[in-house]
């Protein structure tokens, strides 16, 4: 049996504001419906190494979905990071900021880790998928270009790679495209019928 029709007992819902992930579960072909929007104090301790950081914050996110969990909810939520030198590259608060962060990963690799937990009345998992990126030497004029024309702000590491950027600066990823862009659904996929299956038992 598929994935799509084990999920028709279940309302899947999706807590995130992204449209991206939005449109990735879409693409899955998975029935879900989306969360309204709500608070979450998005602050994780100092010492956390900054690959536990999404776990941790999916996890906080999930925690805080305001609403009590019918028996059939599945609730999905879900943190991206781009890690840099061993630090957390959030979204750029202004075009300073985010030419910053684009000049730091030009030319280099970096990662990008997204922390998922899918939670249940009965049952709570999380994960991780991390993918490594690397950016040819770009331009000063390039990120210029691209922040002034895309404004980044919403994105972890100030790029989208499946906006002009990825298309004309990434040299090379090992792991998971989707991951990059903010869901890694075909984890998540694997992952959710694994979690079916732990409610079944």
């Amino acid at each position: 049996m598929l994935l799509h029709d084990k999920l028709r007992p279940y309302r899947l819902i999706l807590a995130s504001r992204s449209p991206r992930r939005r449109q990735l579960l879409a693409d899955c072909g998975l029935p879900f419906t989306v969360a309204a929007d709500y608070a979450c104090d998005e602050v994780y301790p100092a010492d956390l190494p900054a690959g536990e950081v999404p776990v941790f914050l999916s996890s906080l996110k999930s925690e805080a979905y305001p609403e009590p969990l019918a028996a059939a909810d599945i609730l999905v939520t879900a943190d991206t990071v781009v890690i840099a030198d061993g630090l957390i590259l959030g979204k750029p608060q202004g075009r300073v900021e985010a030419l910053a962060m684009l000049r730091r990963l030009s030319g280099r690799c970096h990662t990008v880790t997204t922390g998922v937990t899918l939670r249940h009345p009965a049952l709570t998992a999380s994960f991780a998928t991390h993918s490594d990126v690397r950016f040819r030497m770009l331009s000063d004029e390039e990120i210029a270009y691209y922040v002034d024309t895309f404004g980044p702000y919403d994105k972890a590491g100030a790029y989208g790679i499946q906006e002009w950027i990825g298309c004309v600066g990434v040299e090379r990823i090992e792991g998971s495209f989707y991951n990059v862009m903010g869901l890694p659904v075909q984890q998540l996929y694997v992952r959710l019928g694994a979690f079916l299956a732990r409610l079944q038992e």
